[in-house]
């Protein structure tokens, strides 16, 4: 039937609907008036009035049964409309996500094997990336899975239908991107701060290992070999040119690294270099209980006069609480601490725009490190309390794991800004050392309209 076929069907079933009722309504007029003359009339009006009722109920009850079986009811080909089929894959059932890796040999049907083994369990490819090899192929999978398939019958399944070197983790719905839109966020990311760097490498690479190596220590020793412009590339390792001077060393045991991952990190590290040093220039103003404004912001190397100043005016006792050791040279560590290389640096000023702390996140392999310094005039203000808050803020919002202080067994300060974090907490003491690991999964995102400081009490250094 065409649409203005229908339409006219429609116009005319709506005349014969309007003129039965309007028929309807003058026949409830004219015997509404009769048995009003007979009950004003006649000696058995109660009675003749009960049995008005008594049909009036029967009359709409009929009615509304007749309009709900003829005048509401759907078309015969709408009713007979199968319905919709459920997701492919899916079975009505709960699913995981997965992410695969399998060599398969380079030749016709290989894939195709192995994708129809994924089939009869029920397996849903999502997306594909092939890396070629001399000796064979590299597929990488996204997989949509029951979730009560188990990792070991997958595994086994896939060996099974040709595939060798088989990895499997658990993927989750930021996956789901495709390969090149992942790569110009993990750029953007990189090109907007230098800290993003190892996590970009992270995150492209999976569970993976990353040594910054100084091109000279401390002393002024050479520490890093020389590295081809070019970068080397080994079964399990990732050799290149450090931005910021020496090598930049990345291992992933577990999984050997293919040509196309090479290419991929070696664009990542060349943007750096390109871009050089580089800091988010966000500031925010905040005051403290007793009416003091100071000012939160990432800090760089540029920075490091205005904290070698600091360092001058903190006491032994508190240079010897953050650097647990000698103290004489501590300025020298410096460097390496506001460098975003290895990690993000929180800054605290004063009004003036004197350097009052120093908050650091520094990256340690799959954990990360927290390490805090607060002039002495400005403790026992809040201040640390709040830097390690935000520090352990921005480790969740990086996907860290965990976040380890070190300090002294007698510094309470920062025993006490870690128990003030509400995470749960693990402790090693040696030889008078702490160390507190937190989770940082869980830390409430950062609030920028946040204008106050609240004082925790017994807050000292952290």
């Amino acid at each position: 039937m065409t649409e203005a076929t229908s339409a006219r069907s429609a116009r005319r079933h709506s005349w014969r609907r309007d003129v039965v009722e309007l028929a309807a309504l003058f026949t409830a007029v004219a015997v509404a008036d009769a048995a009003a003359n007979t009950i004003a009339h006649g000696p058995s009006g109660p009675v003749l009035l009960c049995t008005a009722a008594v049909a009036l109920l029967a009359t709409t009850g009929f009615h509304v049964w007749w309009a709900r079986r003829h005048g509401h009811a759907p078309p015969p080909t709408d009713a007979a409309a199968p319905p919709a089929a459920a997701p492919p894959g899916t079975g009505g059932r709960q699913t995981a996500l997965w992410r695969m890796r399998t060599t398969v040999r380079d030749e016709p049907g290989s894939l195709a094997a192995l994708c129809t083994a994924l089939a009869t369990l029920g397996v849903d490819i999502l997306s594909l990336q092939t890396h070629p090899l001399s000796d064979g192929t590299v597929d990488e999978f996204l997989l949509r899975a029951p979730a009560g398939l188990a990792p070991a019958e997958l595994t086994r399944t896939v060996a099974g239908a040709g595939g060798a070197h088989g990895w499997l983790e658990r993927a989750d719905a930021h996956d789901l991107v495709d390969a090149p839109t992942r790569m110009l966020g993990l750029a953007t990311r990189t090109a907007l701060d230098s800290a993003e760097l190892p996590l970009a490498l992270r995150q492209l690479l999976g569970r993976c290992t990353i040594h910054s190596v100084p091109a000279r220590s401390l002393t002024g020793q050479p520490l890093a070999d020389e590295v081809p412009a070019e970068g080397v590339l080994e079964e399990h390792t990732m050799t290149f040119r450090d931005p910021s001077g020496g090598s930049l060393t990345i291992e992933r045991p577990q999984l050997p690294f293919t040509p196309t991952e090479f290419a991929r990190v070696r664009a990542l590290v060349e943007l750096d270099t390109r871009l050089g040093q580089r800091v988010p220039p966000r500031r925010e103003v905040l005051t403290l209980p007793e009416g003091n404004a100071i000012t939160v912001r990432r800090a760089g190397t540029d920075d490091l006069a205005a904290a070698r100043a600091m360092h001058e005016r903190c006491s032994e006792r508190t240079l010897a609480q953050r650097y647990h050791g000698p103290v004489g040279d501590a300025d020298r560590y410096l460097g390496h601490l506001l460098s975003p290389r290895f990690g993000r640096t929180l800054a605290v000023e004063t009004a003036s725009g004197r350097l009052v702390a120093l908050g650091h996140l520094l990256w340690d392999g799959d954990e990360t490190e927290v390490a805090l310094l607060v002039e002495d005039a400005w403790q026992q203000r809040g201040i640390g309390a709040e830097l390690l808050r935000r520090l352990v803020a921005m480790a969740a919002e990086t996907g860290c794991e965990s976040v380890y202080a070190i300090t002294q067994a007698s510094n309470t300060g920062m025993v006490t800004a870690m128990r003030g974090l509400g995470l749960p907490l693990d402790y090693q003491i040696e030889e008078g050392t702490l160390v507190i690991t937190a989770r940082p999964s869980g830390v409430p995102a950062h609030r920028e309209d946040r204008t106050a400081l609240r004082l925790r009490d017994g807050s000292r250094h952290g």
